[in-house]
């Protein structure tokens, strides 16, 4: 049997994995139908605005949506079409941590990735290649590949590729246009890998063979998370060693930099900071802290449960630095957060170190004032809910204030917190900043980003991350 030639995709999930992946794809395969399916009309609806006011913000987004949209890139509502013509179809769901039931806090929430399997399964009157593009559990494929052969018509049959998506949010595009490696992982029996090999076909319309590596399904489900967990893991070893640089006067932006220089190591997420969000990173290392558990492997689980549990010490000792300064009391004091997303370049809060840091400010009963520019402000009025369940909604707005511009943030604070890396926070008038703040004026910098001698020439008391008072 030789591999089917995908003419048609659907993908269920237009959210920030299969909308960026699959507008890529069509941009990149003008004979291929990209069809993105979600029951969200309002998500689809956006997606298919004249203006281009698409409900994820990612640099070069919608350049790559004005080219496709409406030749061969379609966004619809209607989830059983994009099923019934598909050649292969990508689930792209969402999958969080478990709230509650067994492994609550640790296991991903497969729910959405079961309801979407099951429709296939009920919908499909012809065969098809379902790809999870999830990020999911060791052994998904196998859950999925079960409910489907239970619910399939006499005559179709399925083939599951895993194909994670290695996409950063900020440079997804980037990302997608110019990957390290495309990642496709099949059963090893030759229906498995004819395919692994049709879905190659479709990303080697531009992505150089050498880079489409083609694995086993559970080599490719497990290294998504290895490969995550491995990155945080260099993140909250920065973070670590950015307490002790406080402790002894050392400076972490020079060690970070000396330490890149080591071929073996490298440069690259070496760059300490208040601690990683996203919607990744701490899933994947809870999974794989679930999963070892689950294999019996107990030590295995308490390693990788370091890395998270260094991140949540290195938000709430940057929290406790900002009370520590502000003379131990930051009580009816006015405080300004400049970011809530998790890290400059995207509107998404998921994980947002931000989070923490406002929730710890308002249990100090301090008065917040937050910016950022490509937050709604819905969606931080939804994040700090969820992040003080105790405390109604009214009671937050008593303390927290959202404005649309730094400058406005700053006027009349205590203190500024830099809590996400925009840019133009680097280029803030510091100077009238600095005017219109009570004194001593106060910043804390925990993202690296200002220069703190500028600052103190202006006359301001600034607390850098990674920096003690002797560096």
């Amino acid at each position: 049997m030789a591999p089917v030639q995908v003419k048609k995709i659907c993908c269920i999930g237009a959210g920030y994995v299969g909308g960026p992946t699959c507008a890529v794809i069509a941009l990149k395969c003008p004979d291929i139908q990209v069809t993105i399916v979600d029951l969200n009309k309002a998500r689809i609806d956006a997606w298919n605005s004249p203006d281009f006011n698409l409900p994820i913000y990612e640099p070069g987004l919608v350049d790559v949506v004005k080219q496709a949209r409406g030749r061969n890139l379609f966004f619809s509502t209607d989830v059983d079409k994009g099923i019934l013509e598909a050649d292969l179809i990508f689930v792209s769901v969402n999958t969080p941590t478990k709230k509650s039931g067994v492994g609550a806090g640790f296991a991903a929430d497969l729910n959405y990735v079961e309801s979407a399997t099951r429709r296939i399964a009920a919908v499909a009157t012809s065969s098809k290649i379902v790809v999870e593009k999830s990020t999911v559990p060791c052994r998904t494929a196998e859950s999925m590949r079960t409910i489907l052969e239970a619910n399939s018509r006499p005559g179709t049959r399925f083939d599951i590729l895993s194909n994670p998506e290695f996409l950063a949010e900020g440079t997804a595009i980037t990302d997608l246009l110019n990957p390290d490696r495309v990642l496709i992982g099949s059963l090893q029996t030759p229906e498995g890998k004819d395919a692994s090999q049709s879905l190659a076909e479709v990303y080697a319309h531009w992505v150089p063979k050498e880079r489409i590596l083609t694995v086993g399904l559970w080599s490719s489900e497990l290294t998504k998370l290895a490969a995550n967990a491995m990155l945080a893991q260099r993140i909250s070893s920065i973070n670590a060693l950015s307490a002790i640089c406080e402790a002894t006067g050392a400076n972490i932006d020079e060690v970070a930099y000396a330490v890149g220089f080591d071929s073996r190591i490298g440069p690259k997420f070496l760059r300490a900071s208040v601690g990683f969000g996203g919607s990744c990173f701490q899933k994947d290392i809870l999974n794989l802290v679930y999963l070892s558990e689950s294999l019996h492997l107990p030590q295995v689980a308490a390693y990788w449960r370091q890395v998270v549990e260094m991140n949540e010490y290195q938000k709430s000792r940057f929290s406790k630095t900002v009370v520590d300064t502000l003379f131990n009391t930051i009580t009816n004091k006015h405080i300004a957060v400049l970011g809530f997303a998790f890290k400059a370049d995207t509107g998404d809060t998921r994980e947002s170190p931000a989070i923490s840091l406002v929730r710890d400010f308002l249990a100090e009963r301090a008065f917040v004032t937050i910016y950022d520019p490509k937050v709604d402000e819905e969606q931080i009025w939804q994040d700090l809910q969820e992040a003080c369940p105790t405390t109604p909604l009214e009671t937050i707005k008593k303390q927290v204030n959202i404005v649309h511009s730094a400058l406005e943030a700053c006027k009349q604070k205590e203190a500024i917190v830099i809590a996400t890396e925009w840019k133009e926070f680097r280029e803030i008038d510091w100077q009238t900043v600095y005017d219109n703040m009570s004194k001593p004026a106060f910043v804390f910098d925990g993202r690296l980003l200002l220069d703190a001698d500028q600052l103190r020439k202006i006359g301001f008391k600034v607390t850098v991350i990674g920096r003690g008072d002797r560096a």
